[in-house]
C-alpha cells in the first residue's frame, strides 16, 4: 500500500517536461512535478481542479533554459489542469475558458459549456494529469523482420465500424479491432503489421462544422501524448482517461499475441492550432516564435497546407517529437511509426532538406526506438520538397514512384492501347518490380526501404482506380475541388456503378493485375483496408471528412468481394513462400539472389526490348540464395493473349542459377482467371495438365498476371 507523505521540499527539476508524480523511494507523493518549456513567458502558472469540484493555481517558481517548473498539490491522477501566464486575466472562468495545454499531457478531455442561447456550447480542451501502470503480461513485441513485413492500412473507427461479427458496442473502437474476428482476419489474410492512420488526440477544423462533416482521418493534432478518446468504447470513455489508455494498450498487447505488429501514423508536421490568426490552444500561448516555422516578416512558413509548420530547427521542437516517440515505443509498446509529410521534419534553419537533420539522427540512433519500423511520407508543399530515396540508411519511405509505374502500366497504357495508342515497354514496371535501385541505391539503402503500395488512405481505393476517371468529392463541400486530379485510373469504359458484366470482369482483372505486381515484388508491401476485397469510396479521392459508409469499410460478402479476397490471400501465400529467403540487399548474380528476366520467347530481354513500347510481355523467374528457383512470372500487358515459352534450363545454366536438367512449372495464379487457376476464364494451356516443363509453350491471356512455381 502507498503512503503519503505530508511535508515534501520545494524542489523541482526542469525535466521531465509535463506533470509527472513525485516518488520519493518506495513512497508515493499526492505532489507532482511540473514543467513547461515557454521561453517567452516571464512567469507561469499551472491551474487545476482538485477532488472538492474547486479550482486552484500555483505559480512555478523555476525558471532554467526557457523551462518553468515547480512542485504542485496535492493533485489526484484524473484531475484537469492547464497553464496560464502569471498576472494575465484568464479569457474566462477558470474550467470552462480555453487556457494552454500541457504539450506532454498523457490525455485531453474536451469541456462543453453551455451558452445559455440556441448557439452551440462553447467548446474548450484541458489537459488530464495521468498516472498510469498496464499489465502486459507475458506479451512481446513481434519483432517481425522488414523481409517479412506485410503492412496493412486502417482507421480504428472505420475498419470494424460495419464488421458484422464485431459486437455493436466494440465496432469503431480499440476494443473492436482487437476482437477475435477481427485478429483472426488479419492473420488469415497474411499481413504481419496493422498501421493505424492517427490516434493522437485531434480535433476538427473550424470550416469542416458549419458543412456538418468533422476530420475523419485525424491528422489534426491537439495532444501528441494522448490517445484519441473518441476511439475508445463508451463504457471506457465513461470511466475515464486511464480507461480509455487501458483500451488502447490492451489492443496493442492482443495484436501482439497474434503476431501483429502496431504501426502508428504520426503527424509531427503541424499542429491544430492552424493558421497564424486562430487563438492559442496550446503551442501558440507558450511560444509562437519558438515552436513554429516564420519568415523574415514574422508570417508563418506553411509547408504543410495546414496552416502552420513546426519549426525542427529548435531543438526543443525536435526533442518534444523524440520525447513523444519514446513515450509511444516504451509506454504503449509501438512497433514503428509512418510520419507525415516528413520532410518537414528534416528541414534546417533555412528551411532546406537536409538527411543528416539532427532529428533523423536522433531517432535513428534512439535505444528507445531500436528496433521499430520508421518509414517516412518523403514529401511535403514546401520548397524541393520531394525526397523520395534521400532519407537516411534505417529509414523506409513510401515509394510513390512505384505506385505511378504500376497504375501506369495496368491502368494508364491499358487505356491507351484500347483507344488505339500506345503504351510503355515494361521496362520501368521491372525496376520496380525488382526493389526500385534506381531510387534506393544510389543513397546505400536497399530494396527493404521501399515501402511498395497501389493505394493509401489518401486517393482512390483499389476498386474505385478501375472505375473512376475523375474525382467525385461532391460531398466534401469544397465544389470537387480537393483531393489530387492526377489519380492514373482507368474505368473500362462506364464511369462508376455499371452492370455491364464485361466492365465488370475487366475491372476485376486489372485490381488483380495491381495486386499480384505489389505482391510479388522486392520491397515492403503496403495494402489499404478493404482493397483485399474490393472496397469502393463511390470515386471520392479524398475522404479525410468523411465520417460516414463513404469512408467506412465494408464487409461485402457478393462474388466479386470473395474473388478479391481469395486471389489476396492467394498472393500473400505465394509472396512468403517466394521472398522469404531473399536477402535484403539489391539482386544479385551468383550465390546472393535470383532476378532473372525473359522475353516471350523465353529468352533473355535485349536493351532494345526493354525500350521498345511495342514489347508488352516479359518473364521474371524468381529465386534466393544457392540458385534455387522458387517461381515465375509472366506479365502480359497487350491486349492479346500471347504464346510464351517457358525459360529453358540451359538459360538457368548460362546464367549460372541452375542444373542442365528440365525445370517443371506448375500453374499457381491466373489474374485472368478470377486468381485461381482453371476458374472459368483461363484460357487453353497448350500443355496436358497445370504442370509444364522449361522451354514448353504456354498460352497466357490478355492483360493478365500468370505465376508458376518451381
Amino acid at each position: 500500500m502507498t503512503q503519503s507523505v505530508q511535508t515534501l521540499p520545494r524542489a523541482s527539476r526542469e525535466f521531465p517536461l509535463g506533470l509527472h508524480g513525485i516518488t520519493r523511494g518506495r513512497l508515493q507523493d499526492s505532489h507532482a512535478n511540473a514543467a513547461v518549456w515557454a521561453p517567452a513567458i516571464p512567469s507561469m502558472d499551472v491551474h487545476w481542479l482538485r477532488s472538492d469540484g474547486t479550482w486552484t493555481s500555483e505559480t512555478l517558481v523555476g525558471l532554467d533554459g526557457g523551462v518553468h517548473h515547480g512542485v504542485v498539490g496535492p493533485i489526484e491522477p484524473g484531475s484537469l489542469y492547464a497553464f496560464w501566464p502569471t498576472g494575465q486575466e484568464p479569457p474566462g472562468i477558470i474550467g470552462e475558458a480555453q487556457l494552454l495545454l500541457d504539450p506532454y499531457a498523457r490525455a485531453v478531455e474536451t469541456v462543453d459549456t453551455e451558452t445559455g442561447t440556441d448557439e452551440s456550447p462553447v467548446r474548450s480542451y484541458y489537459s488530464v494529469f495521468l498516472e498510469h501502470a498496464f499489465d502486459w503480461g507475458d506479451s512481446e513485441r513481434p519483432g517481425t523482420p522488414w523481409r517479412d513485413t506485410v503492412i496493412y492500412e486502417a482507421h480504428v473507427k472505420g475498419l470494424t465500424r460495419l464488421h458484422p461479427e464485431v459486437p455493436e458496442d466494440l465496432r469503431g473502437t480499440y476494443a473492436g479491432l482487437a476482437h477475435p474476428a477481427m485478429v483472426t482476419y488479419l492473420r488469415d489474410l497474411g499481413v504481419t503489421a496493422v498501421e493505424l492512420l492517427p490516434v493522437h488526440f485531434h480535433i476538427d477544423e473550424p470550416h469542416l462544422e458549419p458543412l456538418g462533416l468533422s476530420n475523419y482521418w485525424g491528422y489534426n493534432t491537439l495532444g501528441f501524448f494522448a490517445a484519441h478518446t473518441d476511439y475508445a468504447t463508451a463504457s471506457a470513455r465513461a470511466a475515464g482517461p486511464a480507461a480509455v489508455l487501458d483500451e488502447f494498450k490492451s489492443m496493442v498487447r492482443t495484436l501482439h499475441e497474434a503476431g501483429l505488429e502496431v504501426i502508428l501514423d504520426v503527424v509531427y508536421n503541424h499542429t491544430a492550432e492552424g493558421e497564424q490568426h486562430r487563438p492559442a490552444l496550446c503551442w501558440r500561448g507558450l511560444g509562437d516564435l519558438d515552436y513554429y516555422r516564420h519568415d523574415g516578416a514574422g508570417r508563418y512558413v506553411d509547408t504543410t497546407g495546414c496552416g502552420n509548420t513546426l519549426d525542427f530547427s529548435q531543438p526543443r521542437v525536435v526533442e518534444f517529437a523524440l520525447d513523444s516517440l519514446r513515450y509511444w515505443a516504451e509506454e504503449c509498446q509501438i512497433d514503428g511509426f509512418r510520419f507525415d509529410l516528413a520532410v518537414t521534419l528534416a528541414r534546417d534553419e533555412h528551411n532546406a532538406f537536409t538527411p543528416r537533420h539532427p532529428f533523423l539522427v536522433a531517432a535513428g540512433a534512439s535505444k528507445a526506438l531500436r528496433g521499430t519500423k520508421l518509414i517516412t511520407e518523403p514529401w511535403d508543399i514546401g520548397p524541393d520538397g520531394w525526397k523520395t530515396g534521400r532519407f537516411p540508411v534505417g529509414w523506409a519511405d513510401w515509394n510513390d514512384g512505384f505506385r505511378d509505374t504500376l497504375r501506369d502500366f495496368w491502368l494508364r497504357d491499358v487505356a491507351a492501347l484500347a483507344g488505339g495508342g500506345r503504351g510503355a515497354s515494361p521496362a520501368r514496371l521491372a525496376g520496380c518490380l525488382a526493389g526500385s535501385a534506381d531510387t534506393f541505391g544510389a543513397s546505400g539503402r536497399s530494396a527493404l526501404a521501399s515501402i511498395n503500395l497501389i493505394t493509401a488512405h489518401d486517393g482512390f481505393t483499389l476498386a474505385d482506380l478501375t472505375a473512376y476517371e475523375r474525382k467525385h468529392n461532391e460531398a466534401n463541400g469544397e465544389g470537387n475541388r480537393d483531393g489530387h486530379g492526377d489519380n492514373r485510373s482507368y474505368n473500362h469504359g462506364a464511369e462508376g456503378r455499371t452492370e455491364d458484366e464485361g466492365i465488370l470482369a475487366a475491372r476485376e482483372r486489372s485490381a488483380r493485375n495491381l495486386m499480384a505486381s505489389l505482391l510479388i515484388s522486392l520491397g515492403v508491401p503496403m495494402l489499404t483496408a478493404g482493397d483485399e476485397f474490393g472496397r469502393s469510396q463511390g470515386g471520392n479521392n479524398n475522404a479525410y471528412c468523411q465520417d460516414t459508409e463513404v469512408a467506412w469499410v465494408h464487409w461485402p460478402a457478393d462474388a466479386a468481394s470473395r474473388r478479391m479476397l481469395e486471389a489476396t490471400r492467394t498472393l500473400l501465400t505465394i509472396r512468403k513462400d517466394f521472398l522469404a529467403a531473399q536477402p535484403p540487399t539489391f539482386p544479385s548474380r551468383g550465390d546472393q539472389s535470383t532476378l532473372l528476366w525473359f522475353n516471350a520467347s523465353g529468352l533473355p530481354m535485349t536493351a532494345h526490348e526493354w525500350d521498345d513500347p511495342h514489347t508488352r510481355t516479359v518473364q521474371l523467374l524468381l529465386g534466393s540464395r544457392g540458385g534455387t528457383i522458387n517461381g515465375l512470372v509472366v506479365i502480359n500487358g497487350a491486349l492479346e493473349d500471347v504464346r510464351v515459352h517457358l525459360p529453358s534450363a540451359w538459360i538457368q545454366q548460362e546464367q549460372g542459377v541452375g542444373s542442365d536438367q528440365p525445370r517443371w512449372f506448375s500453374r499457381t495464379f491466373d489474374s485472368a482467371a478470377a486468381g485461381v487457376f482453371g476458374a472459368p476464364g483461363a484460357g487453353t494451356p497448350d500443355a496436358a495438365g497445370d504442370r509444364l516443363r522449361s522451354g514448353e509453350p504456354d498460352m497466357v491471356a490478355a492483360d493478365s498476371v500468370r505465376i508458376y512455381r518451381c
